[in-house]
């Protein structure tokens, strides 16, 4: 008796490594979560209008979704735009290293923290905020035109993280300098301080400042990002100059926690901070 084409795939199944490439990223994750709403790759091609081949091609990493493939395998596994963002970490070359396998685990973390030194973080600009660093960086003849519209794409689908149904929790803490470096103009500054403003009051959301006052108090010298994963496990992530780095070992980013828990303390309260972005 012949098998299924459902069983022969799962008995040529490929183990990938995740962290091998983006492609590779998005394959893994595309079957767990294929395999948790309990779909065939049939079933799930037939749902988002997609062949059973391509499915499996995609998942095993021999081929690169596109992203309406994405943004409709979301839909159908209720992933909450995982996918989609994991997309705009395959082949886009304006990103800076590191920084696609951040935004993977990103997008599937249960709480997010993250302090900034000076510029309002990707997550929390606005789209003229985010287009001023853009067209700064083509001018400069750092990046081209081209790849300045894949970041402000980029950009856009990773917010849809703070809107989506398991949106995540999400605290950060703001250098002051933040809120006086004029980036864009005074308009787009106006633009920016009302997202911060209404960013604050949802649910999910906390915005502290750390004003100039703490000096050499503050404990970090660059941005640094903890994301806290649904298993618990704790990642953290900084930037330098030329590229990112995700740690994922304990002894690494604890003393980075212990530090940022200290952070808050010192911080402005909620309130307060909200007062002073409204000054500003």
């Amino acid at each position: 008796m012949g098998l299924s084409r459902e069983r022969r795939s799962n008995m040529r199944r490929t183990k990938l490594d995740p962290t091998s490439s983006p492609a590779a990223a998005f394959g893994v994750q595309l079957r767990r979560s294929r395999e948790a709403k309990k779909l065939t790759q049939v079933r799930l091609g037939a749902i988002i209008g997609y062949s059973d081949t391509l499915v499996s091609s995609i998942e095993r990493g021999t081929r690169n979704p596109t992203q309406p493939f994405a943004i409709k395998a979301d839909d159908a596994l209720d992933t909450g735009g995982t996918l989609e963002l994991m997309f705009w970490n395959i082949g886009n070359t304006s990103l800076l290293e590191g920084f696609s396998e951040y935004a993977a685990q990103e997008a599937k973390a249960a709480e997010i923290r993250h302090f900034e030194l000076g510029v309002v973080p990707g997550l929390l600009q606005s789209p003229e905020y985010a287009q001023a660093f853009a067209s700064a960086a083509v001018r400069r003849g750092k990046i081209t035109q081209e790849q300045a519209d894949e970041r402000l794409s980029f950009l856009l689908t990773r917010q849809k993280l703070l809107t989506r149904k398991s949106a995540p929790w999400l605290h950060f803490v703001l250098d002051e300098g933040c809120l006086h470096r004029r980036v864009g103009g005074p308009e787009v500054m106006r633009r920016q301080f009302r997202r911060l403003e209404e960013l604050a009051t949802r649910p999910n959301i906390t915005i502290q400042i750390a004003p100039y006052s703490l000096a050499e108090e503050l404990p970090f010298t660059m941005m640094v990002t903890l994301l806290t994963m649904t298993d618990r496990s704790l990642l953290a992530y900084s930037e330098c100059q030329m590229r990112g780095f995700l740690a994922r070992q304990s002894e690494t980013s604890r003393p980075l926690e212990r530090d940022y828990h200290q952070l808050t303390v010192e911080a402005l309260p909620k309130v307060a901070s909200l007062e002073m972005i409204r000054q500003a």
